[in-house]
């Protein structure tokens, strides 16, 4: 038990003479290493994350800062999945051709949008998430009611998504979200346009 003492203090403090003299190399490069494996001798247990291949301690991106927006990211993507499913629908029943192309590209869009949300869930918290979600498929009150919901959907999702992306304090959320709602805004300009030849 003395010996392993000692060379840890052994270690501590060569590691501090050579940042002395040459601070920009690494004197012990698989030190990472060596520090598991007296982390597990102890009987400590490291954290869930640092075990994944790849992770970081504390990374600039989608790391400690970015755990307070996971609730809010989990909830943007069962929004995202139920509007694919929804804008697919009316991709294939809508009354025009013009409208059948634009509600499909959405649908391509809010597609992406989940996969790109569910991959920031995934790097943040080192878990897989994919819900399971049903959306409704028709809109009873004619196309121009259901173009007037869509737009009003649209708007709002564009400013949640900037609101979002003011409030996280993770700059890679932060440039992800701002897209995000320009890409809703987008579509809402869109929609006004199909609405203003369907009036």
């Amino acid at each position: 038990m003395e010996e392993k003492t000692n060379s840890a203090y052994d270690y501590a403090c060569c590691e501090r003479v050579w940042r002395r003299v040459a601070p920009a190399e690494n004197p012990y490069p698989h030190a990472g290493e060596e520090t598991a494996k007296t982390t597990a001798e102890t009987g400590q247990t490291e954290n869930s994350e640092l075990s994944l291949p790849g992770a970081q301690s504390n990374p600039c991106c989608m790391g400690t800062l970015a755990m307070e927006s996971v609730e809010v990211l989990k909830g943007f993507v069962r929004d995202e999945l139920a509007a694919k499913q929804m804008y697919r629908s009316f991709s294939r029943s809508a009354p025009t051709q013009e409208a059948r192309r634009v509600f499909h590209a959405i649908s391509c869009d809010e597609e992406r949008h989940a996969r790109q949300l569910m991959a920031a869930i995934y790097l943040t918290t080192g878990e897989t998430y994919c819900p399971r979600v049903c959306a409704e498929q028709n809109c009873r009150d004619g196309y121009r009611a259901c173009l007037r919901r869509f737009y009003h959907e649209k708007a709002c999702g564009g400013y949640n998504y900037f609101r979002a992306g003011e409030e996280t304090l993770d700059y890679c959320l932060e440039q992800m979200f701002h897209a995000m709602s320009k890409d809703e805004y987008r579509h809402a300009d869109q929609i006004l346009r199909l609405l203003s030849r369907a009036i």
